[in-house]
């Protein structure tokens, strides 16, 4: 039992917020996600818009034989439109939602790298004020001189969202 218990700590799964993290840029800014949320990352693709979606919901992909709604990360975060580069890629990753697990693409800037962020370089998530919902950020990693605003993706959409989104999909 020790010995699994050590296991899940080092791949980030001890309850605490220590762990690897994939990071990735959205206006000259990093963020990070749990490395256990990623299923995988690719290139740009071809994304079918849904009619009648919110703006930051870009539209669904063929992945595989498997249609998985796509958002715009940026859009999401009320940080404006650009074009895609050729660094602009699609993370792919599961969130939990009302009917279990669902597979989700978001649209990035770039990806930078896998970090494996201890604990003592986490800060909580600073409190912006009572009208500010900033739940969906873990805490923040200092690195570098720099911070990396590290996500919950399962939180970066409200329960509505996500049950919409499923419905995209």
């Amino acid at each position: 039992m020790r010995e699994a218990a050590r296991e899940l700590e080092e791949v980030g799964m001890s309850g605490g917020k220590e762990g690897k993290y994939l990071t990735f840029s959205l206006d000259n800014e990093q963020y990070g996600i749990g490395i256990l949320k990623i299923k995988e990352i690719i290139g740009m693709i071809p994304i079918t818009p849904v009619p009648r979606t919110p703006e930051y919901v870009k539209g669904v992909i063929n992945l595989r034989g498997k249609v998985i709604p796509v958002i715009d990360l940026r859009q999401r975060f009320e940080m404006g439109m650009v074009d895609s580069t050729e660094r602009t890629c699609i993370i792919v990753v599961e969130i939990d939602g009302k009917s279990g697990t669902i597979m989700m693409g978001i649209l990035v800037d770039s990806v930078s790298e896998v970090l494996n962020i201890k604990s003592e370089e986490i800060e909580d998530t600073p409190t912006f004020g009572a009208k500010l919902d900033v739940d969906y950020i873990l805490g923040m990693a200092k690195m570098d001189g720099g911070v990396k605003i590290l996500l919950d993706i399962d939180r970066v959409l409200s329960a509505r969202e996500v049950n919409d989104i499923e419905r995209v999909a």
